[in-house]
């Protein structure tokens, strides 16, 4: 039986993603922008209208009809909401949460609501209207909508706390600061929202809220926190869960991202063999039911990112020339 197609929307930069799927079935990368690196990584390269575009779903519909498309996934936050209610409305075959899921955990507040009527650890956290002299200090300033650790300030009193809250120009939220290590787990959920498998990593260093290296470990307590908030949000397809380890408070849940993570190569180097994410995920795509494996997977492994370019002619289309002989896509 031959593979679905699976059609990967904003695709950026996200080159690894989109060479992982298109080794494995016809992948289509859609992005608005025409020089988007990643699109090159694909057997189908397309230029989408913006979300917010009346044109949005309706353009990556007509692109599931032509090339047999059997499994949507965003590799923005920026489009998870919109994916999802086409998903309900029987438009795109998308591999997402709920539309309500989707909502909240775009936002970080309405995330930290929403764990919490799960019983799901998240640190406290309040609005930032409200007093802000009855926390316990230091506490962080995060924007309630955006990623990429952006605009986040740490604020050691009420007067500080303050001052980023003024500062920051959109809503915020005030959240208590976690010492200890940062961690992610990288989950997939199937179809019928059990977790299929959870892999804990460390941060050895990111940028920008982007994690640059990390070692893949086995810790029990991780996986089973992040199997448990899988399967309370019924999420479907990729989460990236980021928790702090306080030694006072223990562990605490500060983001669910529900697409992949910045350390993607991390889940992919220490699946099992057949048992990759992106595998799965086709298979997924072509209706299989698979069953859970938390903890299955080698711990160990580590992975240190890095960058690369693309030469294109006045088509826009890959020169195939490199500037050091032997890089990446170099022929094997």
């Amino acid at each position: 039986m031959s593979r679905p197609a699976i059609l990967l929307t904003g695709v950026g930069k996200r080159y690894d993603i989109v060479s992982c799927f298109a080794r494995l079935t016809t992948t289509v990368a859609a992005d608005p922008s025409p020089l988007a690196p990643a699109q090159y990584a694909a057997q189908v390269r397309v230029a989408v209208p913006m979300i917010e575009d009346p044109d949005y779903v309706p353009a990556l519909r007509r692109l599931c009809e032509r090339h047999g498309v059997g499994g949507v996934l965003p590799l923005t936050d920026l489009d998870i909401e919109v994916l999802a209610r086409a998903r309900e409305d029987g438009l795109l075959p998308a591999l997402v949460p709920s539309s309500e899921v989707a909502r909240a955990t775009y936002d970080k507040y309405e995330t930290h609501l929403l764990l919490g009527r799960h019983g799901l650890p998240s640190p406290p956290t309040v609005l930032a209207h409200e007093d802000l002299q009855e926390l316990e200090y230091p506490v962080m300033v995060k924007p309630r909508r955006g990623s990429g650790a952006r605009s986040i300030h740490r604020a050691a009193d009420a007067r500080q706390a303050r001052f980023f809250v003024d500062y920051v120009e959109e809503p915020t939220m005030v959240q208590r600061a976690m010492n200890g290590p940062e961690l992610s787990i990288d989950c997939l959920g199937g179809l019928d929202g059990r977790c299929l498998n959870a892999i804990p990593r460390t941060m050895l260093e990111s940028r920008g809220g982007e994690s640059i290296k990390g070692e893949v470990i086995r810790d029990e307590e991780l996986s089973e926190l992040a199997r448990s908030t899988m399967e309370a949000l019924r999420v479907v397809g990729p989460a990236t869960i980021q928790v702090f380890r306080d030694p006072d408070i223990g562990l605490g849940i500060t983001d669910v991202n529900t697409r992949f993570g910045g350390a993607f190569p991390a889940p992919v180097y220490a699946a099992l063999e057949g048992r990759t994410y992106p595998e799965l995920l086709v298979r997924m795509a072509a209706g299989e039911l698979i069953e859970p494996h938390v903890g299955e997977f080698r711990a160990g492994m580590t992975f240190t990112r890095y960058y690369w370019q693309l030469e294109l002619d006045e088509t826009l289309s890959p020169t195939g020339r490199e500037i050091v002989p032997g890089g990446p896509l170099a022929p094997r």
